[in-house]
């Protein structure tokens, strides 16, 4: 099985609340695959930049890391994918854009009262790195 690292960003903005992005259906945190040579926390902050446009970022803390299984269409092969994920925060007043080319539709800040509206249309393994990361 073929075996990819990424990482991403819990991304936070002056009011609390969290970054997410709608992407093939689901709601989703902006991550991504890390470059050869590249360090796994600049490959959150690279990701997280490009999937949504910001472009001032400050590292956190590191939150954990998930791993899941999907069988990817282009290579037609089984793939395990091992995602490191950090705590992030915007500075305020950056547009949002996405980035269509990676399927991203939407971005929306959301308070983190309402995330268990959000969590009914997300992959298990987001619905438990957002957990963990608020009972921090």
């Amino acid at each position: 099985m073929k075996k990819i690292i990424a990482a991403g960003g819990l991304v936070t903005n002056e009011n609390g609340e969290l970054l997410l992005i709608f992407r093939r259906g689901k709601w989703d945190l902006p991550k991504g695959k890390l470059d050869k040579g590249e360090e796994i926390p600049a490959c959150a902050i690279r990701e997280v930049q490009e999937e949504t446009g910001l472009k001032q970022i400050t590292l956190g803390e590191f939150i954990g890391t998930t791993n899941h299984e999907y069988f990817d269409t282009y290579s037609q092969q089984d793939v395990e994918k091992e995602t490191h994920w950090y705590a992030m925060q915007a500075a305020p007043g950056q547009p949002l854009t996405p980035q269509t080319e990676e399927d991203i539709e939407e971005i929306e800040w959301v308070r983190k009262e309402i995330l268990d509206v959000y969590f009914n249309n997300t992959y298990p393994v987001i619905e438990d790195i957002i957990r963990k990361y608020l009972n921090r």
